[in-house]
């Protein structure tokens, strides 16, 4: 009887070792492209950057500092790729991480692999960068354009969608309103989204780049830029490429001021920020006037 029963028993595990050894293959086989998370390690060379990718300049020496990481440190977060019916996938989400574990010299990668209609792969490659803080401006406004115009959305369904404010989209919008050597010049970094939306007060395009130009050689500041538009200066754009620093009304002010003080002809040389002030005299009498003023002061 014992016999027997051993024998139904040798039998039963044998069936299940057979059934554990079948589903342990399988396991085996997912899991060299699939962990527990849904993560794949895909295969670096058939994965192709979205073409609608908002984002098209990566700094050099950022993608280096993030190759040198994912060198040490591996991907730590995966990237989200569309499976396409030729069998090779579109990123959706992280080209960066992408170029960077090209630079590493990756032969393949973490991603979560989805199958998605093109037109969602386009809005959530979209919506993904928009939220990002470091995407250019340009890029910004290029994005909300695009998002607007192929999903026929309004600008607060777009605040709404990529959790901006209303004001700050329709801002980074007026961006494209500038003339295309100034968008250059903002998604090179050279002048800032503030310089930019300054400038789009500005109708005339050749003086929004001889502005923007005075901008990088005096490296005027928002509000410098500001003065110089709201007082009416843009007639006189050729004295400003000289040396000759922009002034403020209030620094006019303050040299008025000091000639009436001092009862001769003050000059300053410079800008808020830095310059010297010249207070002339013509005969030793003027001088002592002068030095009897300032001792007056001091007391």
């Amino acid at each position: 009887m014992k016999k027997g029963l051993g024998r139904g028993l040798d039998a039963l595990f044998s069936i299940y070792e057979d059934d554990q050894s079948e589903k342990a293959i399988k396991e085996k086989q997912v899991n060299e492209t699939v962990n527990s998370n849904g993560v794949e390690e895909l295969d670096i060379k058939l994965i192709d950057p979205n073409k609608n990718q908002p984002r098209k300049y990566f700094e050099p020496t950022a993608l280096k500092e993030l190759s040198e990481s994912i060198k040490q440190h591996g991907v730590i977060q995966p990237i989200i790729v569309n499976k396409e019916q030729n069998n090779r996938f579109t990123i959706v989400a992280g080209e960066r991480r992408f170029r960077a574990s090209i630079i590493a010299g990756l032969s393949t990668i973490p991603a979560i692999v989805k199958e998605l209609p093109q037109k969602e792969v386009k809005e959530i490659a979209l919506i993904e960068n928009l939220q990002r803080e470091d995407l250019n401006p340009i890029e910004a406004a290029k994005a909300i354009k695009q998002l607007m115009n192929d999903y026929d959305l309004t600008q607060d369904e777009v605040a709404d969608k990529i959790g901006k404010s209303r004001p700050l989209v329709t801002n980074t919008l007026r961006l494209l309103q500038l003339s295309p050597s100034v968008i250059e010049l903002i998604e090179k970094n050279k002048i800032s989204a503030g310089h930019g939306r300054c400038l789009v007060t500005v109708n005339d395009f050749s003086k929004q780049l001889e502005l923007a130009n005075i901008v990088i050689e005096k490296k005027l500041s928002v509000r410098d830029l500001e003065k110089l538009v709201q007082n009416g200066q843009l007639q006189n754009l050729s004295s400003l490429k000289s040396n000759k620093a922009i002034q403020s009304i209030e620094l006019k002010e303050l040299r008025h001021r000091m000639q009436r003080i001092f009862g001769t002809k003050t000059k300053i040389v410079g800008d808020d920020n830095k310059g010297k002030i010249m207070i002339e005299y013509y005969n030793r009498d003027d001088l002592d006037r002068l030095s009897q003023l300032i001792s007056k002061i001091e007391r």
